[in-house]
């Protein structure tokens, strides 16, 4: 990895991207993927009946008023993505078997989308966490298979969004990003007089690195000119950070209330939020004494499961408060909720079990055709990124094909 002037050359990166545009008389799609690591308790989640006069289950009644607003799905998962939590990693890649020797990831779901959008907002994706990680903790990965970071800052995150810096805090990044060009610059005319000197194979190498330079460049450039642009200026205070673990609930809160505004003011089209609770000692839900991995792994014992239905809830119930806001918010002659396309799920299914097929999964909004439970064999399961798929092209990035899909998901895709 190369960094310079605040940007990561990351190589070798062979696709090149162009900003993709929806029609300028359209308003714009955005999306969002919310990842949950420790599952759902399936009886609990999921609906018995089928189509669009299923009865809510009891997680899903908590959104009773929004029903006409999501589409809940079952029988859903990625193919041969197995190793229990270590799958989250491939949660928005669909890249099977994350726990082998040599495994190497694929883009996720919000770089490909962010890569072909190009800088049509300041931050092309917002990558959040909330909760104490495994590792690195994130849900994004490059078009090399590299994680990218996530922030689990409510503060920071605020402050990249709307805080205005000095005159002088603008001018000293605006220099940074132009040396970061020159040395781009630079990269390249070496690389051109390498060229004469090299067999065919390192020729290939050195053509994936100039393509990596150009891309860091555009990105560059990209950056200067949305440093010297005002941020958008918002009623809301900079919220506190959570530095004890265990808030799950209320740093959920704070990170959807950020991805809001983030979405609201066009700050980004692209948002990924990942919750991690498999090493929170302790979370804030009252009545909930044991760890929420414990948890899961002591469900047959009424005490336990009632504990854990009772986290469940609250989590279904401050996701469900994002979805009202996003759908309160006015946005070109609908609502913000219409246009976004909110995906809701984990890796695992039942976390007791380790399992990793049969997915939790509901979408919200983005203009589909909702309301319906989808159904599909819950021992052979339809592909996830089909739904990727979807709402890639929903966002007017034209693509048949994302992670191991089969196609996409015709069943939401309006008549």
């Amino acid at each position: 990895m190369l960094a310079a002037s605040g940007a990561s050359l990351l190589l070798p990166r062979l696709e090149f991207t162009q900003p993709v545009l929806a029609s300028t008389q359209a308003p714009p799609q955005r999306m969002m993927m919310i990842c949950t690591d420790l599952g759902m308790i399936p009886e609990k989640f999921f609906p018995v009946d089928e189509g669009a006069n299923y009865k809510l289950s009891p997680y899903l009644n908590l959104l009773k008023d929004l029903k006409q607003d999501f589409t809940v799905f079952s029988g859903i998962s990625h193919p041969e993505v197995d190793g229990g939590h270590e799958a989250d990693v491939s949660f928005l890649t669909a890249a099977p078997h994350p726990t082998r020797a040599g495994f190497k990831n694929t883009i996720s779901l919000d770089q490909y989308a962010a890569d072909r959008m190009g800088a049509v907002t300041r931050f092309p994706s917002l990558n959040l966490r909330v909760g104490a990680a495994r590792g690195d903790g994130s849900l994004s990965f490059s078009s090399d298979g590299v994680r990218m970071p996530a922030e689990d800052r409510p503060s920071k995150v605020f402050q990249s969004l709307f805080v205005q810096g000095s005159k002088r805090d603008v001018e000293r990044q605006v220099r940074r990003f132009q040396e970061g060009q020159s040395l781009m610059d630079d990269y390249a005319d070496r690389l051109k007089t390498l060229r004469g000197y090299v067999g065919r194979r390192d020729q290939v190498r050195m053509e994936q690195f100039c393509t990596a330079v150009r891309e860091t460049e555009q990105r560059l450039i990209a950056k200067e000119q949305w440093e010297q642009k005002a941020k958008p200026q918002v009623d809301l205070e900079c919220p506190q950070d959570f530095d004890k673990p265990g808030h799950i609930i209320g740093h959920s809160r704070a990170m959807y209330d950020l991805a809001k505004l983030a979405l609201q003011t066009d700050s980004t089209r692209v948002v990924t939020i990942y919750i991690t609770q498999v090493l929170s000692p302790t979370v804030d839900v009252p009545n909930v004494k044991l760890p929420p991995h414990a948890l899961t792994h002591q469900s047959k014992f009424k005490e336990s499961r009632e504990q854990l239905v009772r986290l469940e809830r609250a989590q279904m119930r401050v996701f469900g408060d994002l979805l009202k806001g996003l759908k309160s918010c006015d946005d070109a002659g609908g609502n913000l909720l219409d246009h976004t396309s909110v995906l809701y799920g984990s890796n695992l299914s039942d976390a007791n079990r380790h399992d990793n097929s049969n997915l939790p999964i509901l979408l919200a909004g983005g203009g589909f055709r909702h309301g319906c439970h989808v159904a599909f064999d819950r021992k052979r399961n339809e592909p996830l990124s089909n739904i990727y798929v979807s709402m890639l092209n929903r966002m007017g990035i034209e693509t048949s094909q994302f992670g191991t899909s089969t196609g996409s998901m015709s069943e939401i895709e309006a008549a």
